[in-house]
């Protein structure tokens, strides 16, 4: 029992010598509340204070930024701020004395808490040292989103773009360059290549700069400083800056998107290296061609305008439905966008001016004429972009700023032919007058290249023409219009019955009123500093007053032709510095009511299909380009002196439009008139057998001495069509061979072959294919044209042939060849078709084989092909000829037009292929055809398929989601 009791006894103190010490400890808590609430206070003020020191010193330099163990430190003590936030709430409610239990309890276990907090605060403060600094240099976001507008209902931006991307995924392509008219969307283009995903993965960095309209190193050098964020402290040179950017730049993939572009810019002394580092490019964006080339770009991509539907929906998406619902409005809109001329820039802000008219007719009609007359004051937006394009015209000298508004003469998207354009700046006064005609071409080639290289002019679809975008026509109008020395009449396509009044045409320098219904003209025109005077196709026209030409002593281009006048009056002989006359097509014209040899200085002559006999005309000494028929020679067979008396000629073009008999009689002595010409440097001519051709280059003095001489020649009868191949050409002056119902090969043919740009074999006889020619002749061969060679049954046998051939070829055109069987036999050198842009096969019956082995990897740069009524043809791309094949196979083919092949089961085996670049395919009566070579992921540029409806419907599909995707591309016939 006292064992017992003692235990208790020792238990008993031992719980009471611990609530004797928690209390203890409580009351000590009490005490020490009051410091314990300074001190941790205190604590906190030393934390908050190297917080801030932090903070201050990561603020000094925006460039650099807290390390990740800084910036959890950071929050960390934000978060104990809270935490002592909430102990000091508890303070100040339960601080003061009170001798309650409850309240003594809960102020005691405040005390403790704040004094293990200052623990915590200090312990906080001590990890704030930071061994390894608190800083480190920013990075740079790899990219900054501009918000890029939407282009991918916008055929042509979505193209360009699409160009574009796959272009920066080729390895040896390192420099990009997008070029078109101002307000045309490169800088939409630009925008969606900066905000791109894939674009994001591709490359570290991506660096976005727009050049100033007066840029410089220093200028492009601190915007990319700027986006960098680089220190430059220290460097006071551009040379170190360019150091320093390079040196960030090291080892990094970066895209610099260079836009708005004007001058060349020189990278190695914005950038510090003279060739960008590995897997690094450039894509700029300008308005000119020449600017891309200056700046080493390795492909060139052309903005083209929206076409008509592209522009209707952009203008719809921003006016919107509401307004569009009015058909009145709706016919009203039409015409504004049509005003608009395709370009994005004045689409948008001619669209968001229009929105504001609502549903209101008279606005609307208002709006479109003020737009009409570019009244820039009264409709938003043609102001701006009336400024981009004054920037491209003052950038020319004054020669082409000439020769640019020269051209608003022809009526707006007018064809202007080439040859004809240079003839009358030259006959103007652009070009200096030259002394050889060969010469001023040149130049005003090159000066075209220019304005073309500008988007100021543009070529058409057949390139021996240009044509103005309507938009600049007004707007160089609008210029025009500023300058005393270039008032211009200019109401072409008018319906014009009348003649203009005084007032509009007695300070012109130049008139234009070509294509109207003019049938009289005034008694006399007073404009002594007229220039240039363009009537022709006005072909109601018949009688020009006597006194018409009166006081044109200063008109230096005088064009009439198709119109329906009989005579030219004696009042022209005052116009002696006219030096362009051009009457083509006035079939009834005879005669000349005065004596031309009065125009002394006349330099081209156009007198094709008159009635004009070149006997009457007799010596111009001063003429260079003379474009006549063989009828102009008249019924008369002596002919002698004739055309030999054009001693200064340079340029001759004969149409032959006789009849056989009579041709056969003169040709002979049509040869010594033309051999005769020591000036001349170009020659088109009909040769009615081989034989007279061979006779001519064999005897012909000038032909022996011009090794140079341009030639367009063919032998064919009169009553045939004239050589049309020289329709896929720039110019006029390329070299074309034309052979028609000839036969065998020999060595004048070979002779002049080595010269042809263009060859033609119609009906030709007596070879089995075309290397018969020699595949060495054909270095300079850009299209070829076989028609109904019957006994060729391959075009090229490879065999044996240790070189490329055809090399330059870009446009091949077989037809109606009945034994044909193959394009290509044999083993196909590298090289060979590597330019090849264009491959027609129409109506060759026997034709099996298209893409022989070997011959498909060769073209990479084939972009239309045509197959038409070529009964035999089972496969397009053979299977058992193309074993392998590269899924990228064709990369360039954008069209394919399959027509009349009842054999047809196959384009390609599969789908394997990626059609990259395929934008329409066309088939019409394949009814064999029931596969298409496409997949959900294929063909991603693919916008129209043409056919039949009940082929469409009969067609076997892989998947239906393949055809539902396609189902929207489908144009039935």
């Amino acid at each position: 029992m006292e064992a017992a009791a003692g235990a208790l006894a020792v238990k008993a103190y031992d719980d009471g010598s611990k609530v004797v010490g928690f209390f203890k400890k409580k009351n000590d808590y009490l005490k020490d509340l009051e410091e314990n609430y300074h001190k941790l206070r205190s604590e906190l003020g030393k934390l908050q204070a190297r917080r801030d020191d932090i903070e201050a010193e990561l603020n000094r330099d925006k460039r650099m930024q807290a390390t990740r163990e800084c910036q959890d430190w950071i929050l960390r003590v934000k978060e104990m701020e809270n935490q002592v936030s909430k102990l000091e709430e508890k303070y100040n409610s339960k601080g003061k004395p009170s001798w309650k239990p409850t309240s003594w309890t809960s102020r005691s276990k405040l005390s403790e808490r704040m004094a293990k907090k200052s623990e915590e605060v200090h312990f906080l403060w001590l990890d704030g040292i930071f061994e390894r600094g608190v800083v480190v240099a920013k990075s740079v976001k790899p990219v900054e989103k501009i918000g890029a507008p939407n282009i991918e209902d916008k055929q042509s931006l979505q193209g360009a773009f699409q160009n574009t991307l796959n272009y920066l995924k080729r390895d040896k392509i390192r420099r990009i360059g997008i070029w078109g008219t101002v307000g045309i969307g490169k800088t939409s283009i630009m925008q969606n290549l900066n905000d791109n995903e894939e674009m994001a993965k591709m490359f570290d960095i991506i660096i976005w700069v727009t050049m100033s309209k007066h840029p410089s190193i220093q200028k492009l050098q601190e915007a990319i400083i700027r986006r960098l964020e680089l220190s430059v402290e220290g460097t006071s040179t551009d040379e170190e800056k360019a150091q320093r950017i390079s040196e960030e730049l090291e080892g990094k993939k970066c895209l610099i998107l260079l836009d708005e572009v004007c001058q060349k810019i020189d990278l190695h002394e914005v950038m510090g290296f003279r060739t960008l580092q590995k897997d690094s490019k450039v894509v700029l964006a300008s308005r000119s061609r020449g600017i891309c080339y200056d700046m080493d770009a390795d492909e060139l991509i052309k903005v083209k305008i929206l076409s008509d539907d592209d522009a209707w929906n952009m203008f719809k998406e921003i006016v919107g439905d509401d307004a569009m619902s009015s058909p009145s409005i709706k016919r009203t809109a039409e015409l504004v966008v049509n005003e608009c001329g395709g370009l994005p820039l004045l689409i948008d802000r001619v669209a968001r001016t229009f929105k504001k008219n609502e549903k209101n007719d008279i606005l609307w009609d208002r709006g479109l004429r003020r737009l009409q007359r570019w009244d820039s004051s009264k409709v938003e937006g043609i102001e701006e972009v009336l400024e981009f394009l004054k920037l491209c015209y003052h950038d020319l000298d004054e020669i082409k700023k000439g020769c640019f508004l020269y051209s608003t003469l022809y009526p707006e998207e007018c064809e202007i032919c080439v040859d004809y354009l240079l003839e009358c700046w030259r006959a103007e006064g652009f070009m200096g007058y030259i002394n050889e005609f060969k010469d001023a071409r040149g130049e005003g080639h090159e000066i075209l290249k220019e304005l073309i290289d500008l988007s100021l002019l543009e070529r058409t679809n057949r390139n021996k023409f240009v044509k103005m975008n309507k938009v600049l026509r007004k707007m160089a109008l609008k210029m025009s219009s500023q300058r005393n020395d270039f008032k211009l009449l200019v109401k072409p396509r008018e319906g014009l019955n009348d003649f203009p009044k005084k007032e509009e045409w007695e300070q012109a320098t130049r008139i234009s009123l070509m294509d109207n219904q003019l049938k009289t003209l005034p008694d006399t025109l007073d404009c002594c500093d007229l220039l240039t005077l363009l009537l022709q196709r006005n072909m109601l026209l018949m009688t020009i007053p006597e006194s018409f030409f009166a006081s044109m002593q200063s008109l230096r281009v005088l064009d009439l032709h198709a119109t329906a006048i009989e005579s030219l009056p004696s009042s022209l002989s005052n116009s002696i510095h006219l030096r362009g006359l051009y009457l083509n097509s006035c079939i009834y014209l005879r005669e000349f009511q005065f004596n031309i040899k009065s125009l002394v200085n006349l330099e081209a002559l156009d007198i094709r299909g008159t009635q004009i006999n070149l006997l009457e005309i007799g010596s111009l000494e001063r003429v260079r380009c003379l474009r006549m028929s063989l009828s102009n020679l008249g019924m008369d067979n002596h002919i002698e002196g004739t055309i030999s008396s054009f001693s200064s000629l340079e340029e001759l073009s004969i149409e032959v439009r006789s009849s056989k008999l009579w041709w056969d009689k003169i040709v002979d002595t049509v040869k010594k008139e033309v051999a005769a010409l020591e000036k001349l440097t170009s020659l088109r001519f009909c040769f009615p057998q081989v034989d007279y051709l061979e006779l001519f280059v064999t005897t012909s003095p000038v032909w022996k001495k011009n090794s140079c001489m341009a030639f367009q020649f063919a032998n064919d009868h009169p009553d045939s069509n004239p050589p049309r191949i020289l329709e896929s050409f720039n110019y006029m002056s390329k070299n074309s061979l034309k052979l028609e119902n000839g036969s065998g090969v020999n060595s004048i043919m070979l002779e002049l072959l080595v010269k042809a740009y263009a060859f033609g074999l119609i009906n030709h006889r007596g070879f089995s294919r075309l290397s018969d020619f020699g595949v060495e002749n054909m270095n300079r061969m850009l299209v070829c044209l076989i028609e109904g060679c019957n006994e060729i049954e391959t075009i090229i046998n490879g065999e044996g042939i240790t070189q490329g051939v055809l090399k330059c070829l870009e446009h091949l055109c077989l037809n109606n060849i009945l034994n044909l069987t193959s394009i290509w036999q044999g083993p196909v050198y590298a090289g060979s078709l590597a330019q090849l842009r264009n491959l027609t096969l129409s109506r060759c019956p026997e034709l099996k084989k298209i893409f022989s082995n070997g011959m498909i990897q060769q073209l990479p740069q084939l972009q239309h092909l045509r197959v038409e009524e070529c009964g035999q043809i089972e496969e397009i791309i053979m299977e058992s000829e193309n074993n392998g094949l590269e899924a990228n196979a064709l990369p360039s083919l954008k069209t394919l037009v399959l027509l009349n092949l009842p054999k047809l089961t196959s384009i390609w085996i599969n789908d394997s292929l990626e059609w990259p670049s395929l934008q329409r395919i066309k088939v019409f009566t394949c009814d064999k055809l029931k596969r298409l070579p496409f997949n959900n992921a294929n063909a991603t540029k693919l916008r129209f398929i043409e056919g039949q409806e009940s082929w469409w419907g009969k067609l076997v599909w892989k998947d239906d989601a393949i055809k539902q995707r396609l189902q929207p591309l489908c144009i039935f016939y």
